[in-house]
């Protein structure tokens, strides 16, 4: 291949946002995708349920897409492949239970079949078009995740993804700081490292120290005990359930998700369960309450979630009673504290003890902190650098923890979601973007709620709305009654008889001034005249829909 190419790296998300992580790399005929995230819906976006990358860009160059590099089996890694590969269907390659639990999320779409999942090891190494990828062993709080280096015609990129430096993992080897050193020595050309905590200082520390949390709360609790955590995160549940069986309890795992990758960490091996152990949620009331243990999903306050569910006393099997001890085995994913904090409030009202986040040791990050971030820069030691994975201010502290490590100023890259950064033997420099963004899944609709859509919503959730129903008849043109008003989220109709009276009063006026049967122009007038009495009698603007029927 010839020198001069560009090698262009281009993330669809992952910066400047928590999730949805997903970088493009593209060189010459050559693209190879690591990743393929959501991200959870924000606030404002009212009833959407998934938040997913815009990725027209690998559309319209499928045919040069060689493949999906996957790091890990977490959400915002993997949780847009059932919806990305209907359209780019290309061959996905993971470790064993990243795959694994990729399987179930294409066969609860229907799509396993038309899929290729490409299993690799830890130390393997795949060649992709002008890629040569390396799966580096790494830590996180997942099992089999990975860190990758990219060989391009132009140098040797190491994305670090999702990390920590964990030197007691509950499963498998420590991390391989020996390659990362290699790579440093060999010459790195450009790495992209997790900035999520880059803000907190020193070390995280390991997930073995939340068994030891376990095992002191479980020691003095006589009740039952219901334990939220994310359903990924099976270095936790397997500490539970060690928890669980010192203490001489059975466990009953609650909500799909978990209930899912559960069964498929113990198919794989990752996930040490010893017979008569498990129960099924329905066989709860067989047991008392001090001989029970119950793993749930909810631990971010998710609406329809099983801990969601309990603590609004909408869950079938499960009633939260005086007694029972709640922990939440999670920090908040920003954006998720009021939801969070909503449900432990009616978990408390229901006569439950709660531990959560103020109670340190219940939980630990599965990423790196400050000292460990300055170990992978210098054993990297990389001539250009992207800090990846974190909101802007993760990483633009980032960019400067690099700057304090010697690292010049020019050679470091803040990138948005669609810019991309070119390298070639000139150097490397921000050149171009490609389209991007968000795209909203709402039920079974993909992409169909847009900003107009949210709008509506948005006007709809703060303003209510009003819908006049005008009948007019054929022949004539004269109104064949009085208008029909249906009030909905604005005010209580048979409350505010004056105010409806002036609506309907208004209305006719306005039909009777418009021309014709030009029915838009007769309902612009309805809903123009309707929009100032109402703001001047109510300082309010509802949405206002005007309906003619022709009779």
């Amino acid at each position: 291949m010839k020198r001069n190419k560009k090698l262009r790296i281009i993330p669809l998300g992952g910066m400047g946002e928590i999730g949805k992580n997903i970088t493009v790399f593209e060189y010459g005929e050559d693209i190879i995708v690591v990743d393929c995230g959501m991200a959870f819906p924000e606030e404002q976006m009212l009833g959407v349920d998934l938040v997913l990358p815009d990725t027209t860009y690998l559309v319209k160059n499928l045919a040069k897409v060689r493949g999906i590099i996957i790091t890990h089996g977490h959400e915002d890694h993997i949780g847009a492949l059932p919806y990305v590969l209907k359209e780019v269907n290309v061959p996905v390659y993971g470790t064993r239970l990243s795959l694994g639990l990729i399987e179930y999320k294409l066969e609860e779409h229907g799509i396993l079949s038309k899929c290729q999942l490409e299993k690799v090891s830890q130390g393997q190494s795949v060649q992709l078009g002008a890629f040569k990828v390396e799966f580096i062993r790494s830590t996180h709080s997942i099992a089999d995740a990975v860190a990758v280096a990219i060989e391009t015609p132009v140098g040797v990129i190491v994305h670090t993804s999702d990390f920590k430096i964990d030197y007691t993992p509950i499963v498998g080897e420590t991390i391989d700081l020996p390659r990362f050193a290699e790579l440093g020595k060999k010459g790195v050309l450009l790495m992209l490292c997790d900035s999520t905590n880059v803000e907190r200082k020193g070390y995280t520390m390991s997930e073995r120290t939340v068994g030891a949390a376990f095992d002191e709360i479980f020691a003095d609790v006589g009740g039952r005990i219901l334990v939220a955590t994310f359903a990924s995160n099976i270095h936790r549940v397997q500490q539970v359930i060690d928890a669980a069986i010192k203490y001489h309890r059975k466990v009953a795992i609650c909500g799909r998700s978990m209930v899912n990758v559960s069964r498929k960490a113990i198919e794989l091996g990752y996930l040490t369960v010893p017979e008569g152990v498990l129960i099924d949620i329905d066989q709860i009331k067989k047991y008392q309450a001090e001989n029970l243990v119950i793993i749930t999903t909810g631990s971010q306050g998710e609406p329809m979630s099983a801990l969601a569910r309990m603590a609004g006393g909408e869950h079938r099997q499960i009633e939260i009673v005086e007694g029972d001890l709640v922990v939440i085995s999670a920090s908040p994913i920003p954006g998720n504290e009021k939801t969070i904090s909503g449900v432990i409030n009616e978990l408390f009202k229901k006569g439950a003890n709660v531990i959560y986040e103020s109670w340190n040791d219940i939980h630990v990050s599965g990423h790196a902190c400050q000292e460990e971030l300055k170990l992978i820069h210098k054993l990297v030691r990389p001539k250009y650098f992207i800090p990846a994975h974190g909101e802007y201010r993760h990483l633009k502290q980032h960019a400067n923890l690099a700057q304090s490590l010697g690292m010049e100023k020019e050679n470091i890259f803040i990138m948005d979601i669609g810019e991309a950064l070119e390298i070639d033997n000139q150097g490397a420099r921000k050149n171009g973007r490609v389209a991007s963004g968000k795209v909203l899944v709402d039920g079974l609709g993909v992409g169909d709620v847009g900003n107009i859509v949210l709008r509506d919503r948005k006007h709809l959730s703060e303003d209510g709305m009003i819908i006049i129903i005008v009948t007019i008849q054929k022949e004539t043109g004269s109104l064949a009654n009085d208008p029909d008003v249906i009030s909905r989220g604005f005010i209580y109709v048979r409350e505010s008889d004056e105010l409806m009276d002036g609506v309907k009063q208004i209305s006719k006026k306005a039909v009777l001034k418009g021309e014709g049967k030009n029915w838009s122009s007769k309902k612009k007038l309805i809903k123009d005249a309707i929009k100032e009495y109402l703001y001047q009698k109510t300082k309010r603007t509802p949405m206002i829909i005007p309906v003619i029927i022709e009779i």
